[in-house]
């Protein structure tokens, strides 16, 4: 049986001749890390410092424009097999490789992997590989001189080389230009055959009394070195079948079929069910020559585009449900991204799951994720949207781009179809809406810019290599040409008026079919800012903080918001909490008016979950993994059944809205408060909201005609689920000073603090990584009456001083800014 030898071991880096470094750096090798990059290797070895921390990103940009030559040695016995391939699985990004100083080949993309003849270049004994990195900028230089300029959304060229384009800089993002072995390298040796790619495309039939049959159409390539028959062996849960390859043939199809399968089902319809699929290829005396295997799973997946009176729909059908979308958009999580291991996804999985999410949509200015990824999203029932890796620019389709996009784009389509999770394949991100908008038409004069990859060159590879998933051309895209890229009426939508522009109450003024981007920043948590940010003290403009704001003008954005909607700050610790709390609420604003529409708006995916490194941005979790309010903000949002007050026809409605597969039948109470907690008026309402919909209820006169908005607010209630409607913003509401009491006792695990409300407490949360960075707490941004209390669960293995951990700055609410709480009774 054919495998594939490791060659992880014994590696160096150093500087190609002539290459200008600093001091220190050129005149030495350093031990390296395979899979790894130059940056973590320099790191390691203790020759620069973290480029995460405070500015010290920009003092390393030399990295980038330098050469790096890796090498290693290995012990080589030959096998007897006619071939021995050395295979590359990822290499970032210029690179030529050599054994024994035989050139194998040159490679110029990141993106997909390579396989070079190394047979005749090996001999017995000791042998050397070496592997060189040519600067990736000056190489996308150079093919930008000869192409011609395209615009782009930064200046920088990565839109004219095949590499994460998020490594030259970002909104949220570092400049950190890597080069390095970034995923497995090693030896095979094979004889006969061996199987090159195995596609299988599941397809479900489901019929009317509810049962279905799955389908397994095998695609197999191989590659052989004789004309010799072969057989091809497939089974799947009892199924079998088998043919014969006949010599000169290089692919094959065998088909299975299962009748009632346990079907894949995403979270929150189902099961996630998967099955062993085992691929065996055998000579005619029936020894192996190779095997594949892979969990796959019996799922059908189409894209709902029905023109209706609202537009044309854009909703996800699996397995014949239409599924409500609670999504939100993955970046790489970390710049360096074999820094993220099984357990880093799991991590970050587990707090999408737990904030009620359904659907990562990979970016395009990121990477083509790892197994690790979709395996994971298999197991847990996520659903992924991949973005073919073009984002926020025109790209050139002339050569040498045009071969490369479409060889990366067969390996790719080709290596992830046995994963069930991914259900959409999308052509770019915003490169058609920036045609359109952003004044590209004049500056390309007639030049490409990518529009044939998106409508031409990636359907028609999905079509023949993936026809059982959706494409869709662009991100966001109204499905004709005749229509504004970004119609909220068709197909998908990204909204960015609102931050860049526009207050975020003017999320309720879109009714979009589809919402594939929207977001609002906020910094990271305090114990990520003081990791790595050694400015003392902190201000929101400091020079590390500055530095780790990476959008335009991102402060003076903030700013607005905070003069739109809260009371002025006192210190840094106030414009933290605040900036925080702007940021949950502009995302739960939008969540809950975009979901009430449920039916008409049939998804959203919030920009975004992580971050890569410690910065301020629209993350939910933050560079170092912490969370931000706006997750738990997010985890009410996409409650699986929401309870929300919204505007309507100039009044006020109540929508229940349930993404469930029971129906509900809530009794809900909507009551018109004084701050104080004195009830002006009362309604009680006894809904009946069937699975997978939402009911909205106008609400009474009674409850909506404020007699002081200044002074009053609503509250509805069901099962202790609740909803608040505020008539005035915070910067105008008459809140009495913040007073309560607070109880501090000892838990499994950390600690129990209580806090029982003598006033009104708007947006209660706690700040445990204040006191000790590993702490985490269960909950955020509580709302309380006066004589309510509640609990928050502390884990934590370090002792914290109850008093430091209910007071400010490390509790606290809306009505405490510029106020000395009334606090007398916090403690144990």
């Amino acid at each position: 049986m054919n495998t594939v030898r490791p060659l992880h071991d014994g590696w160096t880096v150093l500087p190609a001749d002539g290459s200008d470094v600093p001091d220190g750096v050129g005149d030495r090798s350093v031990p390296a890390a395979v899979p790894g990059c130059v940056h973590t290797d320099l790191l390691a070895a203790g020759l620069i410092p973290d480029p995460y921390l405070d500015d010290n990103e920009t003092r390393l940009s030399w990295i980038g424009r330098t050469d790096w030559v890796y090498e290693t040695t290995f012990d080589w016995v030959d096998p007897g097999d006619p071939r021995v391939d050395l295979v590359c699985a990822g290499l970032d990004t210029v690179a030529t490789v050599t054994v024994n100083d035989v050139e194998l080949g040159r490679t110029a993309n990141m993106h997909r992997g390579y396989r070079f003849d190394a047979r005749a270049a090996l001999h017995p004994g000791r042998n050397t590989l070496r592997v060189r990195f040519d600067s990736a900028y000056r190489h996308a230089e150079a093919v930008r001189e000869r192409l011609g300029d395209r615009p782009n959304a930064y200046p920088e060229p990565f839109n004219f080389i095949r590499k994460m384009a998020c490594n030259f800089g970002w909104d949220w993002g570092p400049n950190l230009v890597t080069a390095g072995i970034w995923q497995e390298i090693g030896l095979h040796a094979w004889a006969v055959a061996r199987l090159a790619t195995v596609r299988p495309l599941v397809t479900v039939t489901h019929h009317p009394t509810g049962s279905a049959e799955a389908k397994v159409e095998l695609h197999v390539e191989v590659e052989r070195d004789t004309d010799e028959d072969i057989t091809l062996v497939a089974a799947v849960v009892g199924a079998r079948a088998e043919t014969v390859v006949p010599a000169g043939q290089r692919s094959a199809v065998v088909t299975l079929t299962v009748a009632e399968p346990e079907l894949w089902w995403p979270r929150g319809y189902g099961e996630p069910a998967r099955h062993a699929l085992d691929v065996t290829l055998h000579r005619a005396d029936g020894s192996t020559l190779d095997t594949w295997q892979r969990h796959i799973g019996f799922r059908s997946v189409r894209l709902d585009t029905t023109v209706d009176p609202a537009g044309s729909a854009f909703t996800l059908v699996v397995n014949e449900t239409p599924v409500f979308v609670r999504g939100v958009n993955w970046i790489p999580d970390d710049a360096f991204p074999t820094r993220v291991d099984r357990a880093r996804y799991a991590r970050r999985f587990g707090q999408a799951a737990d904030a009620g999410v359904n659907f990562l949509r990979i970016w395009g200015g990121g990477r083509y994720e790892s197994e690790d990824f979709y395996d994971l999203a298999d197991e847990l029932g996520l659903l992924v949207g991949q973005d073919f890796l073009f984002a926020c620019a025109a790209y050139p389709e002339e050569e040498p781009i045009a071969s490369e996009v479409a060889a990366e784009a067969r390996y790719q389509v080709a290596r992830l179809t046995p994963h069930p999770s991914l259900v959409l394949w999308t052509g770019n991100n915003e490169n058609i809406w920036g045609w359109h908008d952003w004044g590209w038409q004049e500056i390309l004069d007639g030049r490409t810019w990518g529009l044939g990859y998106y409508l031409d060159v990636l359907p028609g590879i999905v079509a023949e290599l993936d026809p059982t998933r959706p494409y869709w051309p662009g991100s966001p895209y109204s499905g004709r040409d005749d229509l504004h890229p970004n119609d909220p009426a068709h197909g998908t939508m990204h909204i960015w008026d609102v931050w860049n522009t526009d207050d975020y109450l003017k999320y309720r003024r879109y009714v979009p079919r589809f919402l594939a981007e929207f977001g609002y920043q906020g910094p990271p948590a305090y114990a990520t800012l003081r990791r790595a940010i050694s400015d003392d003290p902190l201000a929101s403009d400091s020079p590390g903080m500055a530095h780790h704001q990476k959008a335009v003008d991102g402060d003076l954005k903030l700013q607005r918001g905070l003069d739109a909607h809260l009371p002025a700050r006192r210190d840094f610790d106030d414009w933290h909490y605040l900036t925080q709390v702007n940021q949950a609420r502009a995302i739960a604003v939008g969540v809950r008016h975009f979901r009430s529409h449920r039916g008409i708006c049939m998804g959203t995916i919030l920009w975004q979950l992580n971050d890569c490194w410690p910065v301020t941005s629209w993350a939910a979790v933050d560079g170092d993994g912490r969370r931000k309010p706006l997750w738990y903000a997010l985890r009410d949002a996409y409650a699986d059944r929401l309870l929300t007050i919204e505007p309507r026809d100039g009044g006020l409605a109540l929508v229940a809205v349930n993404d469930t597969g029971a129906d509900w039948h809530p009794h809900a109470d909507v009551t018109r408060l004084t701050l104080a907690g004195e009830t002006l008026a009362k309604v009680g309402y006894q809904l009946a909201v069937p699975a997978h919909s939402a009911v909205t209820v106008p609400l009474a006169a009674d409850l909506t005609a404020t007699g002081d908005p200044r002074r009053e607010l609503l509250l509805a209630d069901a099962a202790g689920q609740r909803a608040w409607w505020f008539f005035a913003e915070d910067n105008e509401i008459n809140y009495p000073a913040a007073g309560y009491d607070a109880a501090v006792e000892p838990t499994d695990g950390g600690l129990r603090v209580t806090v029982a409300a003598r006033t009104v407490l708007r947006d209660l949360t706690l700040y445990p990584d204040r006191l000790d960075p590993a702490a985490e707490v269960d909950r955020a941004l509580v709302t309380l009456l006066p004589g309510e209390s509640t609990e928050f669960v502390v884990r934590t293995g370090a002792e914290l001083d109850p008093a430091a951990l209910t007071s400010r700055p490390v509790l606290r609410c809306v009505n405490d800014i510029g106020i000395v709480s009334d606090n007398p009774a916090a403690g144990a």
